[in-house]
């Protein structure tokens, strides 16, 4: 089967600069070994347990403009294997996104996970809903315990996925991650100084009663 990401991805200008690289054979009757139109479980266990990603549009002008997105983890939810949606909060009220997608549907997704140096690369094409246009799909997306103004949604149809090598990623942790992971240690040490300060109590009476 063809690879829809890569059908997408490699128009005539990339694949001149592949032939100038010297590498169109490795791309040119590439075929995947499963379709890339369809999540699959090990997507959306990934997009499940994200808080953050990138967004890429494309304006009238034919300027790129990407911005993040950030939220509790799950807030970009897989409503089924071919669409995702995420509720946007307000921020600093530029509407670069949201004008974009009004007049280019077309998106690119990066979703990063640092600690695994693993992403996942989504091309949609995005629609915006007010928030009264579809109660139940609000009620879904909206964040619970989240202190944040929902100011509409995104939904995204998904064209394409693929899965990017690790070359390259830095290694990041958040505070979260790093106090998870250092709390076995701190638990230990806390133990350790409850046996000290008991140990030390005891040989004080032992000292006191020879």
């Amino acid at each position: 089967m063809s690879y829809g990401f890569l059908d997408i991805a490699i128009t005539p200008s990339v694949r001149a600069a592949q032939e100038k690289m010297g590498v169109d054979h490795l791309w040119k009757d590439f075929r995947g070994d499963r379709p890339s139109d369809r999540f699959t479980q090990s997507e959306a266990l990934f997009i499940a347990a994200r808080d953050s990603f990138y967004i890429a549009s494309v304006s009238e002008t034919g300027w790129p403009y990407v911005q993040h997105r950030g939220g509790p983890p799950g807030f970009l939810k897989m409503i089924d294997d071919r669409t995702l949606a995420f509720a946007d909060y307000s921020g600093n009220r530029q509407y670069i996104s949201t004008g974009n997608v009004a007049a280019n549907r077309r998106a690119c997704l990066f979703l990063m996970d640092y600690p695994r140096r693993t992403r996942l690369k989504i091309y949609a094409h995005a629609e915006v809903l007010p928030l009264d246009a579809e109660p139940e799909l609000t009620e879904q997306l909206s964040p619970q315990g989240y202190r944040a103004r929902l100011e509409r949604l995104f939904r995204l149809r998904l064209d394409a996925f693929d899965w990017n090598c690790p070359q390259h990623i830095t290694p990041r942790f958040t505070e979260t991650e790093i106090t998870d992971a250092v709390r076995p240690l701190r638990d230990r040490l806390a133990q350790l100084e409850a046996e000290n300060a008991e140990l030390r109590e005891r040989l004080a009476m032992g000292a006191k009663e020879g």
